[in-house]
């Protein structure tokens, strides 16, 4: 199918869908047109500017033979000779194929590696960077995890971040982060290499993965930790293990019994979501040691200088000297210049399989 025709076809199915909503569609055939709707509009709006753009580059080619208006139609193809080209790559992106995930809520996991306690107060501050950058996306953050230690850092944490395309947005992040700088601890001043490991999970809904009550092993246990008297009297704290994949996940950060079960539930079915992805898409691991790798000095997509005041990814080689900033949540420049970066491999495999 020609690309015109394709797009012909996205128009009139945009068309039909408001037909259809307008004629009094209701329940749940009213949701899924909606939101059928809704998420091509932005493509037909796309749509619309190309053929603006054609039509206009027409009109001016057909003016050059008009001795009066020839420099006016020549400064105007000036301006639409990039912007027609542009407008056509923008539409090929939005064609391309989505993962089902992007538009999903998120479950960050963030874990110190090597580096002993400097790797745990970085962990704490990357926890609360992506925290702000949430905060400054309008998503809500809820944290459903935080191990920490007594030197402030990170033992470990968990987060529910919910919004509009969350996982879109932060599925880059998984990997090892490293950090370079003098640690508060070194009385040498000499420059320490600690590690961090940032997992994003789509979250999964209950349709998504269907686990069997005699698949689990539940264990409950008194919460470890401050606490007071709760800790001493109250088996609230829940662990469960998904026999079959050997997934265990452990929460004690509520008083409720309850609460942490569907806690760790929740993680549970993200985890296990992903696992299910992985084994789908080839492209990634089967396991979610593929996110994470082992936590190892030399493995990394991001390090963090702070003597230089610089962070680079090393996937796109990009490098930014505003460390303070960034770990004040200002992803969207690597964020950005990754889904690029993406978008124009999937984009490449496309037209070599067309």
């Amino acid at each position: 199918m020609s690309f015109s025709l394709t797009l012909d076809k996205i128009v009139a199915r945009a068309e039909e869908l408001r037909a259809m909503l307008t004629d009094g569609l209701t329940g749940e055939a009213y949701v899924k047109a909606s939101r059928e709707l809704s998420e091509i509009e932005p493509v037909v709006t796309r749509i619309g500017d190309l053929r603006a753009a054609e039509r206009a580059r027409e009109e001016a080619e057909a003016l050059l033979d008009d001795p009066e208006m020839r420099d006016l139609a020549e400064a105007e193809l000036r301006d639409l000779k990039d912007l027609v080209p542009k407008l056509v790559r923008e539409l090929q992106i939005a064609l391309l194929p989505k993962d089902a995930a992007d538009e999903r809520a998120a479950i960050l996991e963030i874990r110190p590696a090597a580096g002993g306690d400097e790797a745990g107060l970085f962990a704490a501050e990357l926890f609360g960077m992506y925290q702000k950058y949430a905060q400054f996306r309008g998503w809500r953050f809820e944290i459903l995890e935080y191990g920490d230690t007594e030197l402030g850092g990170l033992k470990e944490a968990t987060a529910e971040i919910v919004g509009r395309g969350v996982f879109a947005r932060l599925k880059y992040e998984s990997g090892v982060h490293r950090v370079q700088r003098v640690p508060t601890t070194e009385s040498q001043g000499r420059i320490h290499t600690s590690t961090v490991t940032v997992a994003v999970l789509p979250e999964a809904e209950d349709v998504d993965v269907r686990i069997d009550e005699g698949d689990l092993r539940i264990d409950v246990y008194r919460a470890s930790g401050a606490g007071g008297q709760h800790v001493n009297k109250t088996e609230s704290a829940v662990r469960i293990t998904h026999i079959p994949s050997g997934i265990v996940v452990a929460m004690q950060e509520e008083k409720s019994q309850h609460k942490n079960r569907a806690k760790a539930m929740k993680i549970l079915r993200a985890r296990l979501y992903e696992q299910q992805r992985a084994t789908l898409h080839a492209a990634r691991a089967a396991d979610r040691k593929s996110q994470v790798g082992t936590g190892d000095r030399s493995e990394r997509i991001r390090t963090y200088n702070f003597p230089q005041g610089r962070v680079s990814d090393h996937r796109i080689n990009m490098t930014l000297h505003k460390i303070d900033r960034i770990i004040q949540g200002e992803l969207d420049d690597f964020i950005d210049a990754l889904t690029a970066e993406d978008q124009a491999a999937l984009l490449a495999a496309h037209e070599k399989t067309a």
